[in-house]
């Protein structure tokens, strides 16, 4: 149970610094863009599931994370301004 959540959450840290670098210009700092990103790994499950896409595997999570991130990164981004 622990090592999930620790795993959870370096994966949503990796999807956080990726959608940082993604959204270049998103005026947010490192640390507020792994926060996001752990978030954004919730979201990008929930999408992908609403969804009924499949990704299997660590690989198949850090790219849900990823898309995740970088949505709540824009949304975040439009709620800045």
């Amino acid at each position: 149970m622990i090592v999930s959540l620790v795993i959870f959450i370096l994966l949503g840290a990796l999807a956080g610094w990726a959608a940082g670098k993604i959204m270049k210009g998103s005026g947010f700092g490192f640390l507020t863009n792994v926060i996001l990103g752990i978030v954004g790994s919730v979201v990008g499950g929930f999408l992908f599931g609403l969804l009924n896409i499949s990704a299997n595997g660590t690989i198949g999570g850090i790219v849900t994370a990823i898309v995740g991130a970088v949505i709540v990164l824009y949304v975040a981004k439009l709620l800045k301004k």
